[in-house]
């Protein structure tokens, strides 16, 4: 295949007041005409600093790039001028970033946005650069373009956001199209949306893709050829099927082992030990070997060259040296080459709660918001639902279908519009002394979703988590909740030496374990984790995961468990609720939901989730939702009803009756 764009030794570097941050460690690639590229890779491994560095978008100073070139089309971009950069930035080469929202202007009218990029490179008049847009809007499946031409960005949703940002990046047909975890920050189905959407563009148009992402479900379905990057470097590249079906990088096997298997969840997940090396010292050796239980004496002296594996596949091991031995990783860390579809899965066994003793239960409950004059957002619409001592309750759905609000309400941080939510079979909204509001917050304690903002920056580790002991009292001596908060850090993974370190010393990973510690601190029963993982990398989330499983066998705990990735609540539930606008839709035991869903809306959530897995990607198909099932307010209301034991779907009492004749197989 013909290269598009070629990069030879390329050399970043970050002055900082430390010394020389080496983010990109002579990174070398290509990128063919046409295909995808996934770069894949922890936090800090350099792959965002290596696609800015493509459209030469570093701020500098304090960012350089110290060495290298990157050749388009016969040209060395590092050598060019700025001015002749801005002529090949938007035009020949592109970007899709992170967050749509901090990429929009929130001024100005997305048309007139997308238009900006067209009069610049096309220099097309007025009347025909918006006529454009309104095409690009359209192929971009914004609804009525013409219409929302003149709309804002905050008028649009997230996944409408992203869509705009494509349009943007595709308005003056580029030839290289670099997408920065594009899809992170969205739900299943409307990632799914965006990769169906960036697929067929690439083929209407033949643009090539570098695919930024930390999500190998993702990677598994958009990818030609994977790189794996570590500390700066490229470690691993080669097709997605000799990435994920032969990988021969112990930290390749690491992320793959760290993806939960929807198949199986009694087993832990396989973490990666330690954390990234500093790059204002990069190792001698290996960076990978300290974290690396296959490491050989080599890798702590002499760095492994890139070893031939085939002809598109290389790794950076030394285990692949002729004379290293022969290392086969465990079964869990390689994924079996099959084209299998979702559907042929094993059956494992399901976890019994260990209780049937209720401890929340929550009514007919809602809440309302006021958006506007005489406008009303239904955010909790008559939900139902209980959860029993001891077990993990999932609650899953797209953003905006109450997940959050419901968690917010029974940690009372919102008040119920109606309804009434009952701990140990009383009400938390009854009239109570102080006292007894102190003593129930004490057991039912959250844990959020950003560590960051939910940590004070003012307060050292041993203030946050010693906070909640102060408040309730718990001791009086200032030596026994010293010990008490060194046990709490070694208990979530971290050492005592971390105390009197400020939030932002830390790694996402390492917050989120200081916002579990903070959350056990006053010994609660109750721990609502409102999407603890989101913002984590997956082996970082396979960390807090196993941690979280390990404490609630210790200490008896009872979770309920908020998030949108449906891989990773099938693994760590019991039992979960799909919602949708405000209700539960379905109701059941997690490998009974994922085998054998019922609801349209949980058949469509459960056909988006990306599979780490080439094969089965390539060959499974998406449901979509038909909103007809949604509540109209017309004709009968779907209610939730139980068809067999323990397994709820909301339904009208025709469609009842058609599941119980069909033997609980479809509505």
């Amino acid at each position: 295949m013909e290269k598009i764009l070629d990069i030879k030794d390329l050399q970043v570097s970050f002055d900082t007041y430390a010394g020389e941050v080496k983010a990109v460690r002579s990174v070398s690639f290509h990128l063919n005409k046409g295909e995808t590229l996934a770069i894949v890779g922890e936090s800090g491994s350099g792959k965002s600093v290596t696609s800015k560095s493509l459209m030469r978008l570093l701020p500098n100073p304090p960012g350089r790039i110290t060495c290298g070139e990157i050749l388009y089309e016969g040209k060395n971009l590092v050598a060019l001028s700025e001015k002749q950069m801005q002529s090949i930035r938007g035009s020949d080469i592109s970007m899709i970033f992170q967050d749509p929202m901090t990429s929009l202007n929130p001024t100005m009218t997305i048309g007139k946005q997308i238009m900006e990029s067209i009069l610049k490179h096309q220099r097309l008049p007025n009347k025909q650069a918006k006529e454009k847009t309104i095409e690009l809007l359209e192929m971009v499946g914004i609804p009525n373009a013409a219409k929302r031409f003149s709309d804002y960005p905050h008028q649009f949703s997230g996944g409408m956001r992203q869509r705009v940002v494509i349009a943007m990046a595709i308005s003056c047909n580029p030839k290289i199209l670099i997408a920065d975890e594009p899809t992170t920050a969205l739900d299943v189905t409307i990632q799914a949306q965006i990769l169906d959407l960036l697929k067929d563009l690439q083929k209407k148009m033949g643009t090539a893709i570098i695919f930024i992402t930390h999500d190998l479900g993702v990677v598994a379905n958009i990818a030609d050829r994977v790189a794996v990057m570590y500390a700066g470097k490229i470690i691993e590249i080669g097709t997605v099927d000799e990435v994920f079906y032969n990988p021969r990088h112990p930290y390749t096997w690491g992320l793959l082992g760290a993806m939960p298997n929807v198949n199986y969840r009694d087993e832990e997940l396989i973490t990666i030990p330690g954390t990234p090396p500093d790059l204002l010292k990069p190792p001698a050796g290996d960076a990978f070997a300290p974290r690396n239980k296959y490491a050989l004496e080599i890798d702590y002296h002499l760095e492994p060259p890139m070893y031939k594996v085939s002809d598109t596949h290389y790794a950076a091991t030394w285990l692949l040296h002729e004379k290293a031995p022969q290392v086969i990783p465990p079964e869990k860390m390689r994924i079996q080459d099959h084209s299998a579809s979702p559907e042929t899965t094993k059956t494992c066994v399901q976890k019994k709660t260990d209780s049937k003793e209720k401890l929340l239960e929550i009514r007919n409950l809602k809440k309302y918001f006021r958006s506007g004059k005489n406008q009303i957002l239904k955010a909790v619409d008559g939900l139902n639902f209980e959860i029993f001592k001891g077990e993990t309750f999932g609650l899953v759905g797209e953003s905006g279908c109450g997940k959050s609000t419901t968690g917010r309400i029974i940690s009372r941080l919102y008040r119920a519009t109606d309804g009434d939510v009952f701990y140990n079979n009383e009400s938390i909204f009854g009239k109570k002394s102080d006292s007894q509001l102190q003593a129930l917050n004490q057991k039912i304690q959250m844990i959020f979703q950003d560590p960051y903002s939910s940590l004070n920056p003012r307060l050292t580790v041993a203030d946050i988590i010693s906070e909640g002991m102060d408040i309730h009292g718990l001791y009086s001596n200032k030596k026994e909740k010293i010990e008490s908060v060194y046990e709490l850090l070694e208990t979530v993974g971290l050492s005592r030496e971390h105390v009197n370190r400020y939030p932002h010393e830390f790694s996402g990973g390492q917050r989120q374990r200081i916002g579990i510690a903070r959350a056990l601190a006053v010994n609660p029963e109750f721990i609502i984790a409102d999407e603890p993982i989101s913002a984590l990398d997956v082996s970082i989330q396979a960390q807090v995961v196993n941690l979280m499983k390990r404490l609630q066998k210790e200490k008896g705990l009872t979770y309920l468990f908020i998030a949108h990735d449906l891989s990773m609540v099938k693994y760590i539930s019991d039992r979960i609720g799909v919602m949708y606008k405000g209700r539960i839709v379905e109701l059941a035991g997690s490998d009974e939901l994922y085998q054998n869903p019922l609801h349209p809306y949980t058949k469509s959530l459960l056909s988006a989730i990306p599979v780490p897995d080439p094969n089965i990607e390539r060959h499974r198909r998406r449901i979509k939702f038909d909103t007809k099932f949604a509540w109209s307010g017309e004709g009968e209301e779907p209610i939730l009803r139980e068809v067999k034991n323990g397994h709820w779907v909301a339904c009208t009492e025709l469609e009842y009756s058609k599941i119980k004749k069909q033997g609980s197989k479809v509505i």
